[in-house]
């Protein structure tokens, strides 16, 4: 482990609000929603080029590295697929203890498309929370938004909804603050358990999204409370 943290590239940034762990599109959208709440951003992956090439297209405000460094910000958003998030988790080990950890994941069977590949007593997010070092809290946020709404702010020009399921009342905060900072809605549903029916909402909405019964849905909906 201490070689894992030992190795850093660049060099060292300033202490930021969030560390993003993933480039793919979610890492886009919610460093997106971030910078436009006004918070500074670090941007860390395994491939640092990409890393450092999406940090450049954000702008400022935006650091980037390597998974091989620890993060810096206090919230750290898991943007990547739930086997290797379980992998960064393990990996960084106590460099996660007091940080909030968001887990945006939906452990969907991609190979057959037809359900999760978590047990129904479970969820992603109460997997990784028992890969996380003591003092680090989980908080699953993110997983019912699709990258290109995120990035928009919106969807059918409503503000979207954000599902907030975790345990610690603190950190539950922590997230729905940045969350309205972002001009989203926060919604906080309950402790983490309650993430394994945000995974199964969103299970369902993917499976709608890739029907093409559906063909005007393109990704760009979005699960919302209205009254």
């Amino acid at each position: 482990m201490k070689n894992f943290l030992a190795r850093t590239f660049g060099k060292k940034t300033p202490m930021t609000n969030i560390t993003i762990i993933g480039n793919g599109n979610m890492a886009r959208g919610i460093a997106t929603r971030a910078l436009a709440a006004g918070r500074t951003v670090e941007i860390l992956g395994q491939d640092a080029a990409k890393a450092q090439a999406l940090a450049g297209e954000l702008g400022t405000g935006v650091a980037s590295g390597t998974t091989a460094a620890a993060p810096q910000g206090d919230i750290v958003v898991l943007a990547v697929p739930f086997e290797a998030a379980k992998s960064v988790v393990t990996g960084y080990g106590d460099a996660l203890a007091g940080k909030t950890l968001v887990d945006i994941t939906n452990p969907v069977n991609f190979e057959t498309f037809d359900s999760l590949v978590v047990g129904p007593d479970t969820s992603a997010a109460e997997d990784i929370a028992r890969l996380a070092p003591a003092g680090a809290n989980v908080v699953k946020a993110f997983n019912t938004t699709f990258a290109g709404t995120l990035v928009a702010g919106e969807s059918g020009g409503q503000p979207l909804d954000v599902f907030i399921a975790g345990d610690d009342a603190n950190a539950n905060t922590v997230v729905s603050s940045f969350v309205s900072d972002a001009g989203l809605r926060p919604l906080v549903v309950g402790p983490l358990k309650r993430a394994r029916e945000l995974e199964g909402f969103q299970f369902v909405l993917m499976t709608l999204q890739a029907n093409p019964e559906f063909a005007d849905f393109n990704w760009n909906t979005g699960l919302k409370v209205t009254n």
